[in-house]
């Protein structure tokens, strides 16, 4: 038995404004979340995003082909209900910042990771007002209980979309410190997936590549850099 798989139904896309934001039509009818939620959008920028990924929809609809729609559903729908469990697991990750964790050797490696994540713990600590301590190794380090409330206070004061994009630029490089440091301006999210490969590129330096891991890691950072869009085009003003 073939596979069933859902086919383009529509004509037309359009966006229009409507009571909180602005939807999107395919034809006359409204665009719903897969569970049948209204997808109101927080901005005429991210409609007309989402409404572009649809209407490049050929005959068979390829949701990876539409990273966007997939964040828009994901905000409604698992973030929006949850928002205090979301503001939670991505604080957290303050107390293990992936730039808080050093090799211990070789020297090489040691003095690479210094120089690209110190000047990072540096815009904590003078910016979001957070210093954090290093280790070398994997023992954990305790943390200041001040500077990861900051932290925390910086995820919690934002809203749905801004928490949405920021779980991709904080769970995939394993730092609360450069997902903040791309919604703020600071870097940009191809920049902060390269360091936090620093490891991984110094073992592909002596080692080589693995084209599955390549592949992986490519992945990854389209995810953050989406995320990056997401961000960008969900700010109002």
């Amino acid at each position: 038995m073939s596979e069933w798989k859902a086919r383009r139904f529509w004509t037309r896309v359009d966006t229009r404004a409507t009571d909180g934001g602005y939807e999107i039509l395919l034809d006359d009818r409204q665009l719903r979340t897969p569970n049948k939620k209204p997808l109101v959008l927080p901005t005429e920028p991210l409609a007309q995003a989402i409404a572009a990924e649809w209407d490049a929809q050929s005959a068979e609809i390829l949701p990876h082909t539409m990273p966007l729609t997939r964040a828009a559903n994901s905000a409604v729908e698992k973030v929006a209900p949850q928002v205090d469990g979301v503001v939670g697991m991505l604080a957290e990750y303050g107390g293990t910042d992936l730039l808080c964790y050093r090799a211990p050797e070789p020297a090489e490696l040691v003095e690479r990771q210094a120089a690209e994540w110190d000047p990072l713990l540096d815009w904590a600590a003078t910016e979001l007002r957070a210093p954090l301590q290093t280790t070398a190794g994997v023992i954990p380090v305790d943390q200041d209980p001040d500077a990861l409330e900051r932290l925390r206070a910086e995820v919690a004061a934002l809203d749905v979309w801004a928490l949405t994009a920021l779980h991709d630029l904080v769970t995939i490089p394993g730092s609360l410190v450069l997902g903040l440091a791309v919604i703020r301006g600071r870097l940009s999210a191809a920049e902060a997936h390269r360091l936090s490969r620093i490891d991984e590129d110094f073992q592909i330096e002596r080692w080589g590549a693995d084209e599955e891991a390549a592949e992986a890691a490519e992945e990854r950072r389209l995810s953050m850099e989406w995320a990056e869009r997401l961000w960008q085009l969900s700010r109002r003003g």
